[in-house]
């Protein structure tokens, strides 16, 4: 190296040990294209870096200080898409994993099957309930099937039709057999799965908690009807403008824990529906109640008997057809009204399977 060369690599060594990255950068490729000099003095001032500044030079940086060990990444919210088929029928659906879930062990994880109203979808129901929400702070795995437009052309399960109303056949079995699917692939608690629905999904619901006793520890019921409510579409629309006093008898011998929400200013389905569902229920405490946002509400709690669980009955005064305590970022919601998704999380939270705990001590 001649002596040109070495002073220009003084010069920027010294450039560099001070921190002026840019002017011993500049110094070089001038000394280069024959410039400078050794003798000239290098630059007093660091000119200030600017946008377009590029440093072309292998710069390695000794840090003396111990760096800090980096941070694990915070566990997120899984919130994923999936598809699943069962004697023929294919049913969508929207899976929610709470990140608090992977803090548990596995097995301890319960798990929420919800069932949207008509002409609503999962993404939609779940918005509207705010059920993710609700479910984040307990570690609730929730899942929402979405009913195929093929299926109905409104989008509504069909808890009207005699072949959807028995075990093992129709969305009853397809519902079931996912639910399975789900706890399986999950590792959830057998003993604690429940079942809620708004409107059609919610008499879906009271259909999959009667048909299912051994697979649902507990039933929600939003706006909805009771199983055996009507056999086709005109008993349907009957039952839905004038209640479903016929199904009273059929709703009053193995009914699973059920919690009940109804508006009575419902001009879809007659509040006597959510009656229906808690008839032949024992005799109840009753006690009035306000939201946070002062909607009115009565709530009956009955105790369990013989052949029936414990029930809620929630009378939402001046409701409409809508889900209580809802957000209004989906459809058919009542945001001033008691939160309803909590409330039934603390009912559902409160029963265990013991019909599942049984086929797990057996397996």
């Amino acid at each position: 190296m001649n002596t040109l060369l070495s002073g220009l690599m003084r010069d920027a060594a010294q450039l560099t040990r001070d921190g002026r990255l840019v002017d011993a950068t500049q110094l070089i490729q001038r000394a280069l294209r024959g410039e400078t000099s050794p003798t000239e003095a290098p630059p007093t001032a660091a000119r200030p870096m600017v946008e377009d500044d590029v440093i072309e030079a292998q710069v390695r940086v000794v840090d003396v200080q111990p760096s800090p060990e980096p941070r694990a990444a915070e566990a997120a919210d899984a919130w994923t898409q999936g598809s699943f088929t069962h004697q023929g029928r294919t049913v969508d659906y929207m899976l929610f994993v709470p990140a608090s879930a992977s803090a548990q062990p596995a097995a301890a994880r319960p798990l929420v099957l919800m069932l949207h109203g008509c002409t609503q979808g999962a993404a939609d129901f779940a918005a509207g309930t705010r059920m993710n929400e609700r479910a984040r702070e307990s570690g609730c795995i929730v899942l929402y099937p979405e009913q195929a437009k093929r299926a109905h052309g409104q989008k509504c399960w069909n808890w009207f039709k005699t072949q959807h109303q028995a075990r093992g056949r129709g969305e009853p079995a397809l519902l079931a057999a996912l639910t399975e699917h789900i706890v399986a692939q999950q590792r959830a608690d057998r003993s604690r799965v429940y079942v809620a629905g708004l409107s059609a999904g919610g008499a879906m619901a009271d259909v999959l908690g009667h048909c299912y006793p051994e697979l649902y520890a507990a039933v929600g019921v939003h706006s909805g009807l009771p199983h055996g409510a009507a056999h086709d579409m005109m008993s349907a629309l009957n039952a839905m403008r004038t209640g479903s006093p016929a199904a009273r008898g059929a709703t009053t011998q193995g009914s699973p824990p059920t919690i009940v929400f109804h508006g009575d200013a419902d001009p879809t389905v007659h509040p006597g529906n959510g009656r229906a569902i808690v008839a032949g229920a024992m005799p109840g405490t009753v006690s009035e109640g306000l939201s946070a946002a002062g909607r009115r509400y009565t709530r009956t709690v009955h105790p369990a008997s013989p052949g029936r669980g414990d029930a809620e009955h929630w009378v939402l005064h001046g409701a409409g057809h809508a889900w209580s305590g809802g957000s209004a970022a989906g459809s058919y919601t009542q945001p001033d009204g008691v939160d309803a998704s909590r409330e039934m999380l603390r009912f559902f939270l409160a029963h265990r399977s013991t019909l599942a705990d049984a086929q797990q001590r057996a397996s």
